[in-house]
């Protein structure tokens, strides 16, 4: 599995997609998913972009409406973040239950666990910087509500290894699968893995009924823990060339869209801010990714330190960038992305924003 980085590459992915199949298989290993996240949460695509294209097809809006759907929940959990900031960092909406540690199990680390699937997906991981979103699920089960770890370790690991690491989503769904943004846990069997990945395994600790797993004790191979060391290599900046009577377009790990003001004249800097990356690390894989999908946008030059440097280095060229939750510290004209609808604000299930979507989607 690649995930090219020309712009032309990743054009031609959303072409392919299969939106009506999608809703049928997207819970398989081999079902018709995009592997359209990476572009999205780098910010080269939009929810919206790619929603635009699929509704041109002239589909039945019933046939596609579940692929809407799971796109729309990208949003969703980026309206959390806007609304809630930090606090998504810790248990959202009531205590994670049955907690016994902080850290996060040695055998999801090293792909020992004993179940199979979830070893080569682990691998997959490690592999590729993707990983199938059921399987992501299983990851957060097996750490949360069979390990009985706390879920922020496990998920800053994830969240460190994916190129399509977007914290928000990784965050509060890893809050979802272990019961502290949710009102239960959610849990899955060995028998469910083996339908949805190709797999037979049996007599696992998961070979049990769905009424078993949630009073058993932490298995064995599950038991050691650690406390992961995470750190984010950064590049070096360009010797920046400014010029001040132009704006100055601030790109950064969460926008890299290269139509973003098309072809007017302005500064184009990648700013990478060691602050953002000490809170979230992430892979070296992700800053090559980063790097190598900013070559898209002309003239771009890369910048590393904190957005009040950059000012210093820039002068008064006036700042224009884009609304995200990492960028408050930034001055200048704030635009706003690309959504999907016009629903805003904090609502505590998906399927609360979901309904107001829907009323909207009658327009279309």
């Amino acid at each position: 599995m690649s995930f090219p980085t020309k712009h032309e590459q990743i054009l031609e992915r959303i072409e392919a997609i299969d939106p009506v199949n999608y809703g049928r298989t997207r819970n398989f290993q081999n079902g018709a998913v995009t592997r359209l996240s990476p572009y999205i949460a780098r910010g080269v695509i939009s929810t919206k972009q790619v929603t635009e294209n699929i509704l041109a097809r002239g589909l039945p809006l019933p046939a596609i409406e579940k692929f809407i759907q799971e796109l729309a929940w990208r949003d969703y959990w980026q309206q959390v973040w806007i609304v809630k900031g930090d606090a998504i960092n810790q248990d959202l909406r009531h205590p994670q239950p049955d907690t016994e540690n902080q850290q996060i199990p040695q055998a999801i680390v090293v792909a020992q666990t004993g179940i199979e699937a979830i070893d080569k997906g682990i691998t997959e991981l490690y592999d590729t910087g993707y990983v199938h979103n059921h399987m992501r699920m299983y990851l957060a089960v097996l750490a949360c509500n069979i390990a009985k770890s706390h879920w922020r370790e496990p998920a800053r690991w994830m969240y460190y290894h994916l190129l399509d690491g977007d914290w928000a989503s990784n965050a509060l769904s890893w809050q979802w699968v272990a019961g502290s943004n949710a009102n239960k846990k959610y849990v899955a069997n060995q028998e469910n893995i083996n339908k949805y990945f190709n797999s037979s395994q049996t007599e696992t600790f998961l070979d049990v009924p769905y009424s078993a797993l949630t009073s058993m004790d932490v298995p064995a191979t599950l038991m050691e823990t650690q406390t992961l060391t995470l750190k984010t290599e950064l590049p070096t900046s360009d010797n920046l060339h400014i010029n001040e009577a132009l704006p100055t377009l601030l790109y950064n790990y969460y926008n890299l869209d290269p139509n973003w003001h098309g072809n007017e004249k302005a500064n184009r800097i990648l700013l990478l801010e060691p602050s953002v990356f000490q809170q979230y690390p992430v892979s070296k894989n992700g800053i090559d990714f980063t790097l190598n999908l900013a070559k898209n946008i002309a003239g771009i030059q890369v910048f590393v330190g904190q957005f009040d440097e950059l000012k210093k280095a820039i002068g008064p060229s006036p700042v224009i960038f884009k609304e995200h939750p990492l960028n408050r510290n930034y001055e200048g004209t704030e635009e706003p992305r690309d959504w999907m609808y016009s629903v805003t604000g904090y609502y505590r299930s998906f399927f609360g924003f979901w309904k107001k979507c829907k009323k909207e989607m009658k327009s279309w």
